[in-house]
């Protein structure tokens, strides 16, 4: 950003004398900088401390926390090993706690990290190490940090493997809506419309089979403002999983377990086929 502003102001902890600093320590060259403060006070806050615990419970959370718990446990099983990956905010960075031993998976984050690892524990707790929601995170022997060009550059260009994102809804086709409720105030839509139009990507949802109100989520057309369009290659939910197949619709290839074939005709908005060796997996 700073370098395609007409006008860019640092503010900067310290100001030191030209030629104190080591050239390969500057990030933004001179030229590119306008106007320089000097701040009085600095505080490192941070907005997300998301942390692990090394005696968790599964059974002492929450049935919602362990609904995502079971999504995610399914999702991590997408992982193989040397792939390079890329985990959306929210129920999806979970994931990274349940890569299999002995697996390695290098994923990346859009705000400029490669090499991403579990969430810290309370005492590994770094401000100046977050992902791009803003979460505290870990990184693994061999990570690497780039910028925010760099990391878009990645991902354009297909070098990741596989991209885990949260979910809205999302069609019999394979549409995504992920990044706006209309009304509703957000940020920005992120990475996600980058990520999903990857051409080499695989494209993984992960979300509740119905929102709280018990309506389906997966519906033969999206109603909320669209992320990108028959981007979707697997949808994970708490019921059952499902491959989007181009030119035919919604596969069912797996259940979760003590949810039957009938179950989830009932509380999916759209039509789908059944595979034959359909079971109860996770």
């Amino acid at each position: 950003m700073a370098t395609a502003g007409k006008i860019t102001i640092v503010e900067a902890e310290e100001i030191v004398p030209v030629g104190e600093l080591s050239p390969s320590e500057i990030h933004i060259p001179g030229i590119h900088v306008h106007r320089i403060v000097k701040g009085s006070k600095y505080e490192k806050r941070i907005e997300k401390v998301t942390v692990r615990n090394d005696d968790e419970s599964h059974a002492d959370l929450p049935p919602a926390m362990q609904k995502r718990i079971k999504i995610i446990r399914r999702a991590a099983r997408e992982f193989k090993d040397g792939m390079y990956a890329n985990l959306g905010i929210g129920m999806p960075m979970l994931a990274s706690n349940y890569i299999e031993p002995g697996t390695t998976v290098h994923l990346q984050s859009e705000n400029g990290i490669l090499g991403l690892g579990p969430f810290p524990l309370q005492s590994q707790v770094d401000p100046d190490l977050i992902n791009a929601g803003k979460e505290t995170v870990t990184v693994l022997p061999g990570g690497s940090f780039f910028s925010s060009d760099t990391s878009f550059a990645m991902i354009r260009s297909s070098r990741l493997d596989l991209t885990i994102l949260g979910g809205m809804e999302v069609s019999q086709t394979g549409d995504l809506a992920n990044w706006i409720i209309p009304g509703k105030m957000v940020k920005g839509m992120g990475g996600a419309m980058d990520l999903v139009s990857a051409a080499n990507t695989k494209v993984v949802v992960t979300m509740d089979h119905n929102d709280k109100s018990g309506h389906p989520k997966i519906l033969e057309k999206c109603s909320l403002p669209l992320t990108g369009v028959g981007c979707v290659n697997r949808i994970i939910t708490d019921k059952c999983v499902f491959d989007v197949v181009p030119g035919k619709g919604l596969l069912l290839r797996e259940l979760a377990k003590g949810v039957t074939v009938e179950d989830v005709r009932s509380s999916t908005g759209c039509n789908f086929e059944v595979a034959a060796d359909v079971a109860e997996t996770y």
